[in-house]
């Protein structure tokens, strides 16, 4: 039944009707017209229980045929309307054509996406909707396709009824009738407008810096090698210069990235304004560009460009109303005369970039080979130092810190040593500046800590109760990782207090982002408990702001002016004005360079009580310090001066003693060496040396009666007379006549030193 029922449905619904309504009506009327004819006066009741069963088969036949007509069609009823769904609900966009291009429908999703009404289109032509330049062709290539395939597609631009255009993705399918007499056409139609954008927006990311819109170093490699093929064939210069801009990181630091990413759009365009249209200029990261210069007749044609560059760079910018200078530094390298590969001539202009750096900024440097060479030669240096921090060839010296007063040891500073395997122990001014402002400074500022944290822990184990202060560099402290390093560090050391560790920065390193290092030593000192130093101070340029703004507990005055202040007046005016600074402050003061006792004395003169150099100790490996501690004398002058109370009279005084006998001891030494050994003299005039200037500073302050001042000045002046003819007589080669008379000097300085003020009690010896 059900094989009959599948044949019923797969013949034609009214043959299959004829045919069985003819058979049983056939039937039944035979049947009917036998039993009347053959037996009319007998009728035959099997025959005519036959023909009532076919007359009731006719009948089920029927029912039969009816029902399946209604399912039939309810089916067919129910596809149509399936169909009329999926084309009106439908997402894609559905246009019917007919074989004359004419639009027979259109689905509501197209009326949304070209914004016509279904009236409008509905009968006109589909050339109404495409826009592509060449319809010709375009429909051309359609026609064979769906010759051919009997489909197509593609993508085309459209225009919507405002205008607009828009880019579609369109796919034509061939729709022929049942009876094939008639063709349409099914277009399936997919806006993918959106979608060319953004690839077009990827394809441009992928060569174009998106801030400046320059290309950027992918684009910039393809435009490099064709730039190096075409000065290869015509047989011209072609100029590679690698310019970075100068301080644009404070800059960015300060105002925010919104004024750093305006600023260097504003460099992009003066640089594109100053550039020939054959040149090339690209972004290739940061404040970083590249310049490709072609067709150069000279280098003279190059030096031009690049100055008219670097002048419009200079000039002010003005930004949000923000008035911002800024220069550049550039390094250029010329080819063929630099007959390099392209990666190799961009890394020998970036060389030369570096070194217009070092040698001021704001200027353009050309490659030499020498260039070349140190450039190898300190990738090698990188290389062994990194060798070296992984091979533990790093230790940690420590240079006591003591009051010179009370002669306590409260301190020491750590300072690194490379234990070379060949060169033995090397100081680190041999290595540090090789490493200056890379990440092996870094790794090994990270080493410097945890070794000195580490020593803390040891110490305190032994009972000693030592502050160890560390150097770190300026690209250290800025670096991302520093505090949260600096506090993983001192974690790993539970038993260690934080207040016995210090940070030393260079005064001068801080000049460069100021806001920056501000905000860390604040975090040192807030969150950390670490105290701060400001190392080498007056070496700077900015000290009086550094002091305003930075939260340094301790100014450590550099040891180039301590040293020397005993022989130069100038060095020790800085050295007395920096203790004034630092009471004006309210900062601990420190002196390095203490390497006699006569530096204790004139430091302990001026107010200074802390004190470290050679004249307290060398410094020592960690393991000599407990010995040294237990061993340590302090200096008795210094204590005994430390111990006593004295008068303004008799500091100055005391001062103008160690002066005098400074000034006597460095004249001897150069007339008691041979005379090609002595390096320079005293000051030989007598207004500018250390006596002049403290006499004319007392008369100043009012210390001392106007007779007193002139009886010393005039001493004064007796010993620079004989000093002055010794040491004409020593150039004249009479050297040892004159070292017989340097007893009539001594005699001089005596006179000088040993003068009785009857208006004040107090003399040179006390």
């Amino acid at each position: 039944m059900v094989k009959l029922s599948c044949y019923v449905k797969q013949m034609p619904f009214w043959h299959f009707v004829s045919a069985c309504s003819f058979l049983m009506s056939s039937v039944a009327c035979l049947l009917f017209f036998s039993q009347y004819y053959f037996w009319p006066d007998q009728p035959n009741s099997q025959l005519l229980i036959t023909s009532l069963i076919s007359l009731s088969l006719t009948a089920v036949v029927i029912v039969f045929l009816t029902a399946l007509f209604f399912e039939k069609y309810r089916t067919e009823t129910k596809e149509i309307h399936l169909a009329t769904r999926v084309f009106n609900d439908a997402h894609e966009s559905i246009i019917i054509v007919d074989i004359n291009n004419t639009i027979v429908d259109i689905n509501p999703a197209f009326t949304l996406l070209s914004q016509f009404e279904r009236s409008e289109l509905i009968g006109k032509s589909i050339d109404l909707l495409i826009s592509n330049s060449d319809k010709t062709k375009f429909y051309l290539d359609i026609w064979r396709s769906l010759n051919k395939k009997k489909h197509w597609k593609g993508e085309i631009y459209s225009r919507k009824k405002s205008g607009q255009l828009f880019v579609v993705r369109l796919t034509i399918s061939t729709l022929v009738s049942d009876d094939a007499d008639s063709i349409h056409y099914v277009c399936l139609v997919s806006d993918i407008t959106q979608n060319k954008e953004q690839q077009k927006k990827l394809e441009f990311m992928a060569h174009y810096d998106e801030l400046t819109k320059l290309p950027n170093r992918s684009f910039f490699t393809n435009r490099f090698e064709q730039a190096v093929l075409h000065s290869k064939n015509i047989k011209s210069l072609l100029a590679i210069c690698f310019l970075d801009l100068d301080h644009f990181k404070p800059i960015n630091d300060k105002y925010g990235h919104i004024i750093g990413d305006k600023l260097l759009i504003e460099v992009a365009e003066r640089i594109k304004a100053n550039i020939r249209e054959d040149d090339t200029v690209s972004r290739i990261g940061g404040d970083e560009f590249v310049i490709l210069l072609g067709n150069l007749a000279s280098v003279d044609e190059c030096e031009q460009l690049l100055t008219r560059i670097h002048t419009t760079l200079a000039q002010n910018y003005i930004i949000e109303n923000i008035s911002l200078s800024i220069s550049a530094s550039s390094g250029v390298t010329i080819y063929p005369s630099d007959d390099s590969d392209p990666d190799t001539l961009l890394r020998h202009a970036d060389q030369a970039m570096y070194k217009a750096k070092i040698s001021g900024r704001n200027r353009y440097q050309f490659f030499s080979t020498e260039d070349d060479q140190l450039a190898v030669q300190k990738h090698l240096q990188l290389q062994e130092i990194q060798q070296a921090l992984i091979n533990n060839e790093f230790c940690l010296y420590y240079q006591p810190k003591i009051n010179m007063k009370t002669g306590h040891v409260f301190g020491a500073e750590a300072l690194i040593r490379w234990q070379h395997p060949l060169k033995g122990l090397t100081p680190p001014s041999e290595f540090l500046p090789i490493i200056d402002g890379t990440d092996i400074e870094i790794d090994i500022g990270n080493w410097v800590i945890q070794t000195a944290i580490n020593q803390l822990s040891s110490w305190k184990r032994m009972g000693l109760a030592l502050e160890i202060s560390i150097n770190i560099s300026s690209y250290h402290l800025q670096s991302p990782l520093f505090l949260a390093q600096l506090e993983s560090a001192l974690a790993s050391q539970p038993s260690v207090d934080s207040e016995y560790l210090q940070i030393e920065i260079l005064e001068s390193s801080s000049l460069s982002n100021l806001a920056t290092i501000t905000a860390i030593i604040s975090d040192c000192h807030n969150k950390l408990g670490i105290s701060i130093a400001l190392d080498d101070f007056g070496t700077g340029y900015s000290s009086l702001n550094h002091l305003r703004h930075l939260k340094a507990k301790v100014i450590k005055v550099d040891r180039s002016f301590v040293i020397h202040m005993l022989d130069n007046p100038s060095d020790y005016a800085i050295v007395d004005g920096v203790i004034g600074l630092a009471n004006t402050f309210n900062r601990e003061v420190i002196a390095e360079g203490v390497e006699t006792t006569e530096h204790g004395l004139m430091l302990l003169l001026m107010g200074y009580e802390q004190a470290q150099g050679y004249g307290i100790s060398r410094p020592l490996p960690a393991e000599q310090i407990p010995n040294w501690l237990k061993n340590y004398q302090a200096n008795e002058e210094w204590l005994l001066y430390g111990s006593t109370n004295h008068s303004p009279e008799s500091s100055h005084l005391k001062l103008l003693k160690i002066s005098a006998n400074q000034w006597l001891r460095h004249f001897k030494t150069n007339i008691n060496a041979a005379p090609h050994e002595h390096m320079y003299w005293p000051i030989m005039e007598h207004n500018k040396c250390h006596c002049g200037t403290w006499l004319s500073r007392t008369r100043q302050e009012n210390i001392f009666a106007e007779h007193q001042l002139n009886t010393l000045e005039q001493a004064h002046q007796t010993m620079h007379h004989l000093a002055s003819e010794l040491k004409f007589k020593y150039l004249a080669g009479e050297h040892e006549h004159v070292r017989q008379q340097l007893t009539q000097l001594e005699s001089s300085l005596d006179d000088l030193t040993s003068l009785n003020f009857k208006r004040q009690p107090i003399t040179l010896e006390q």
